[in-house]
């Protein structure tokens, strides 16, 4: 199983971009966040696609076209661009339902979904709890 990084990338998008706003730089485009994130443009052209759909970033065309952050990065949680990229859960149960007259297929749901609606509830709680301009600040406090 391997590990999905569209969150990964996109707060890397989003702090670029934060980076930009405090230094009244250039709107972003999607090749220099590649030249960043070490990764082609059209990964990122599809990223920022997710994270305008969900009102984080907007483009704008013609002179000083590009991409920049529709609200302060202070105000955008790292909750906000999770739901903004991923699909789904972070654990799924069994695609089809277990054999029922199994003693461990007939409780395995319940029991693990209590479990798993733990942890989403502490993964969300730990993202909401960390903004762009947090992970803005931690990066560029590590370039000293």
């Amino acid at each position: 199983m391997s590990a999905n990084s569209r969150l990964t990338i996109a707060v890397h998008v989003l702090t670029w971009m934060a980076l930009d706003r405090r230094d009244d730089g250039p709107a972003a485009t999607s090749e220099r966040i590649a030249g960043s994130v070490n990764t082609n443009p059209v990964v990122i052209r599809r990223c920022l696609g997710d994270l305008r759909g969900a009102g984080l970033v907007e483009s704008r065309r013609g002179a000083g076209a590009g991409w920049s952050l529709v609200r302060e990065p202070a105000a955008i949680t790292l909750l906000d661009v999770y739901r903004a990229v991923e699909e789904g859960t972070l654990f799924r149960l069994h695609p089809a339902s277990p054999n029922a007259d199994c003693p461990v297929g007939h409780g395995i749901g319940p029991a693990l979904r209590q479990v798993y609606d733990g942890l989403r509830h502490g993964v969300e709680r730990e993202l909401a709890a960390t903004t762009i301009a947090d992970v803005l600040r931690d990066t560029l406090a590590r370039r000293r």
